[in-house]
């Protein structure tokens, strides 16, 4: 049964009512992707994570908005912000945070780091360093799905800088040529590094760069966990009938820096906060408290064991070896 079975769709097919266990599975899970991006940020300035590392805290709504429909043999491939999406399908904490410290018991041997988790077995392939690079392994991964035959899905996740890479345009032509099972994903979280969409191009409207290609394409609000697993919902019911690709420009926001490394002089306190007042976890949070689901007692229970699972994973990564010299070449070359 897919991720998506608590949903209903409404007879107007306008609107999706979720059940009261969808609404705390959202909650509990963006903020476990808060509270260990928070986590990794902490282990950073204390120098326990050394290198690039770039946060995803604000965004969480639209992981667990296609985490909603997804299912088991559905994949998902994204940029080098890629520490949240392995554990939305289902990876450990405590591997991918050993990653982050460079230990042998890292998703990734402690040999990607923060930009290259990859868990095939999870239907997670990547983490990519290369702006725009993935976005035509997305389609590829579509391609074999439909080349055998299977129903399933590619979530292809790319920030808003990518869609200027040439990778983008001829990704979404051969999709859309031959129908591929794939969900293009813009987290237009309004920079690209430090500089304004604004700044970088005529269209700022992302979503109808789908529209060169006649491929569906929707603006969604990305600080609305609602709003994303609509989205989802439709753009991979699409993709499993066999209809062919989606392009979804996610609206969203990052509340930190492109990476541990920028100060984000770029934008204002008053423009942060702003976006801070739309928060995807206080939003279900009030749900929550609103359709009286669960009370604040319930809640702060939730609160304390993400806390606990977290501050694990960080004594796990700790307490874990780094890799030997000797295996400096191991997997490298085949």
């Amino acid at each position: 049964m897919a991720k998506g079975s608590n949903a209903v769709v409404a007879k107007d097919k306008k609107t999706l009512k979720y059940s009261k266990k969808q609404y705390l599975k959202w909650y509990e899970e963006m903020l476990l992707y808060r509270k260990f991006e928070e986590k990794a940020s902490a282990c950073y300035i204390q120098q326990k994570i050394r290198g690039f590392c770039h946060l995803y805290i604000g965004q969480e709504a639209i992981i667990a908005g296609y985490e909603t429909s997804l299912g088991k043999g559905d994949s998902v491939i994204t940029t080098y912000r890629d520490h949240c999406q392995p554990i939305g399908r289902g990876a450990d904490p405590k591997v991918i945070m050993a990653e982050l410290f460079g230990k042998t018991s890292g998703i990734s041997k402690g040999r990607g780091g923060s930009m290259h988790m990859f868990d095939k077995e999870k239907g997670f392939y990547g983490g990519h360093g290369i702006v725009g690079g993935h976005i035509p392994l997305g389609a590829g991964i579509a391609f074999a799905e439909k080349y055998r035959g299977t129903k399933n899905v590619n979530i292809c996740l790319m920030g808003d800088g990518a869609v200027r890479q040439g990778a983008f345009h001829e990704a979404l032509n051969m999709a859309m040529t031959w129908k591929l099972p794939v969900v293009f994903v813009i987290e237009n979280n309004m920079y690209a590094m430090g500089t304004s969409v604004e700044r970088t191009s005529n269209v700022t409207d992302l979503y109808k760069l789908g529209h060169a290609y006649e491929m569906p394409s929707f603006a969604v609000n990305g600080m609305k966990v609602e709003d994303c697993a609509d989205a989802f919902e439709e753009a991979i019911e699409r993709a499993r009938k066999g209809d062919g690709p989606t392009l979804l420009e996610i609206r969203t926001y990052r509340y930190k820096g492109h990476s541990m490394s920028d100060p984000a002089k770029y934008r204002s306190k008053k423009e942060l906060e702003n976006y801070k007042e739309t928060d995807p976890i206080e939003i279900v949070k009030s749900e929550i408290f609103n359709k009286k689901i669960a009370n604040e007692k319930e809640v702060e229970k939730i609160n304390k064991n993400i806390v606990n699972e977290i501050k694990n994973a960080a004594e796990f990564a700790l307490n874990s070896d780094y890799p030997n010299d000797s295996e400096l070449y191991t997997d490298v070359y085949v």
